[in-house]
């Protein structure tokens, strides 16, 4: 194991650790965009090992509500702009989490990038309205409704395959999963773009409401 990769681990001294495979369940929301390379470039929270190798496919923005993970229950924020030329792989390149457990063993088993954020998740009328705060400020907050017949939804037809680079070792996963889902829209969308990509301005192709959901994130395999 690569010496920075122990020192990651080392880091968690403080936290649970719970090593990959993860299984995983709850509930979340996909909105499915096409995004330019110029947008992307300009706005996609890219790090600098990704600068100028967007390539493009479909991008996500994901919000989950996590009621069963082997660190307990936590929320989730992230944006996926694409395919990168680097690896023909996606990457997340923004991502907030509503526990610092999360944050900690996402960063050291697959070198996601999570911080750690105050999230709220309330649900009236078929309405959910989720906030993330950063203290007294909120930098993120939507209100999306779902509803009609369900239907399967499995990442065989949205497929999820990552490279991440973190402390200099890239990390790839490839989580599958499975659920139900409804149709979903966005009633209302703010986004500080300090924190989060602003896509206030654009359309998704389509948003999903999943639950349940259940998804698998297995051992990375990395090289540095």
């Amino acid at each position: 194991m690569p010496e920075n990769h122990q020192i990651a681990l080392q880091s968690l001294k403080l936290y649970k650790k719970a090593a990959a495979p993860w299984n995983l369940e709850g509930e979340g929301i996909m909105l499915i965009f096409k995004f330019s390379k110029k947008w992307i470039e300009t706005h996609g929270s890219l790090p600098d090992h990704l600068k100028g190798k967007f390539k493009g496919g479909f991008g996500y923005l994901m919000l989950v509500n996590y009621t069963s993970s082997p660190v307990g229950p936590y929320k989730e924020l992230l944006f996926i702009p694409g395919k990168f030329s680097l690896y023909n792989k996606q990457s997340i390149t923004k991502i907030y989490v509503s526990t610092e457990v999360s944050t900690q063993n996402g960063r050291t088993n697959w070198g996601i990038p999570k911080q750690t954020l105050s999230f709220t998740w309330d649900k009236t009328d078929g309405n959910e309205q989720i906030q993330l705060k950063d203290g007294d400020k909120t930098i993120f907050s939507c209100k999306i409704k779902s509803g009609g017949l369900s239907f399967p939804v499995s990442t065989s037809f949205l497929p999820i395959d990552l490279h991440q680079l973190w402390d200099g070792v890239d990390f790839f996963t490839k989580p599958s999963g499975s659920g139900w889902g409804k149709l979903a829209s966005v009633k209302e969308l703010t986004i500080d773009s300090e924190y989060f990509p602003d896509l206030t301005s654009k359309n998704p192709l389509i948003a999903v409401k999943f639950n349940p959901f259940h998804i698998k994130f297995p051992k990375a395999t990395y090289a540095v």
